[in-house]
């Protein structure tokens, strides 16, 4: 038994939390995450098959040639997909790659690797050590280059894209290849300690301690919506602009949807990022919170001095913002909602408020803002008037293009025109539902 003990304490980890995972999440109600379920699915058996292998070589004498090798395929093949999807997992977590055909051709070491083990099986060959024998071959090699490689293509698109990513997100995955790599150096050195049952156990803790942990899941729903509630009751303030949050952030999502296809914007937009900006977007007339009711809700035109009084919205929002999501420990969604709240109204020439801040000064994610906030708000009723025409609204946009909005960022929402058009249609279709 001694050659599996390891085995047999990384197997019952392992088991212990897939167990608390999958109660959790069938309680709650919490939506998983199909690489991670995935991975909880094949570590098992790649631990599993690692002990049976561990057993197995060391009594050559009664167990047949054939089903040592078998198992040892089974072992490897299990420990390259174990790899490959902590890479899949890597990759989705950090830059976000959604594009089926760049996902392709990133999965193409992956495949080598498992091609490469089937391959080269025949090979496998058993050595005698100081304490036990262990398995050697062109097939164990693959399965080494494969973590190697996987992790190294990981390592580069992280610094290509550090800036954009969570620290917290940062400090789990280089933590994880971290200890990945000191556990291949370990086996590397001394390959009769059998130690690589401890990689998928610190895949699994790991990334359910830093990414997947139920209760911590639970809670950032919580958060989502609590801030989607403080919005939806600033707006509910004034009843004639009923929906806006909710529309608005969806023409931020088909804004970054179409910024995604723009090789300008690819190093910016991390999978992050896109979250942070369309989680920020309900936030951004939080500050009419403190804006008197006659204001907000006059039907007429605003006096000046009343105007004065509306455009403090966007300081008070941002300071609100700092406030209160100062102990949230998301200091980068924290940031894009507070620039988002702030910045909203700036413009492209520099005549916007309160800063009058122009053209790139205005962060990215505000100028994104600013043209969803006031398409909706001229395609919308309003207290002091209709809604106009929906090509009335497309024209506004186009016109302000190089003034009051980002030229190109204007560009990539007319190209979505369509979508925005069906988003549009469907919408004014289930409002009109509501009031019935």
């Amino acid at each position: 038994m001694y050659e599996f003990k390891l085995q047999i304490g990384c197997l019952l980890i392992v088991l212990f939390f897939t167990a608390a995972y999958v109660k959790t999440t069938l309680n709650k109600k919490i939506p998983c995450n199909r690489i991670f379920d995935m991975l909880l699915a094949v570590a098992p058996w790649a631990i599993l098959f690692d002990g049976v292998t561990a057993w197995t070589v060391n009594h050559q004498d009664s167990v047949p040639e054939v089903v040592n090798r078998l198992l040892h395929g089974g072992f490897y093949i299990t420990m390259d997909v174990v790899i490959l999807l902590i890479y899949v997992y890597m990759l989705q977590q950090t830059v976000g790659i959604k594009n089926r055909k760049v996902m392709a051709v990133m999965l193409i070491p992956g495949i080598v690797s498992l091609i490469g083990i089937v391959a080269f099986l025949k090979d496998v060959y058993y050595v005698q050590g100081k304490t036990a024998f262990y398995s050697m071959g062109y097939s164990v090699i693959v399965c080494y280059a494969s973590l190697v490689v996987h992790c190294a293509i990981i390592f580069a698109l992280i610094l290509v894209r550090v800036r954009e990513i969570e620290r917290r997100k940062l400090f789990g995955v280089f933590a994880f290849m971290g200890l990945a790599i000191v556990v291949l150096i370990v086996q590397v050195l001394f390959p009769e300690s059998l130690i690589s049952s401890l990689f998928p156990v610190l895949a699994v803790v790991g990334i359910y301690i830093s990414f997947e942990d139920p209760s911590i899941r639970r809670l950032q729903k919580y958060n989502e919506e609590m801030v989607t509630g403080f919005a939806t009751l600033v707006e509910n303030r004034d009843n004639s602009t009923g929906g806006h949050i909710r529309r608005t952030r969806e023409y931020v999502r088909i804004i970054l949807d179409e910024m995604k296809k723009d090789a300008a914007y690819r190093k910016e937009l991390s999978r992050d990022y896109v979250q942070n900006v369309i989680k920020a977007a309900p936030m951004h007339d939080i500050g009419k919170i403190a804006t008197p009711d006659y204001i907000l809700q006059k039907p007429g035109r605003l006096t000046d001095e009343e105007y004065a009084i509306m455009k403090k919205h966007a300081v008070i929002g941002g300071d609100i913002i700092k406030k209160t999501f100062s102990e949230l420990d998301e200091p980068e969604y924290e940031k894009i909602a507070y620039e988002v709240a702030r910045f909203h109204h700036e413009k492209w020439n520099g005549k916007g408020y309160p800063d009058g801040l122009q053209g790139e000064d205005i962060p990215l994610h505000a100028r994104i803002m600013a043209i969803a906030d006031v398409f909706d708000a001229v395609s919308a009723k309003r207290c002091y008037r209709d809604a106009m025409p929906i090509e009335k609204c497309f024209q506004i946009i186009e016109e302000g293009a190089g003034s009051d909005f980002d030229p190109h960022l204007t560009e990539l929402f007319l190209n979505a025109r369509q979508e925005i058009l069906t988003y549009y249609e469907n919408s004014k279709s289930a409002e009109t539902d509501d009031e019935v």
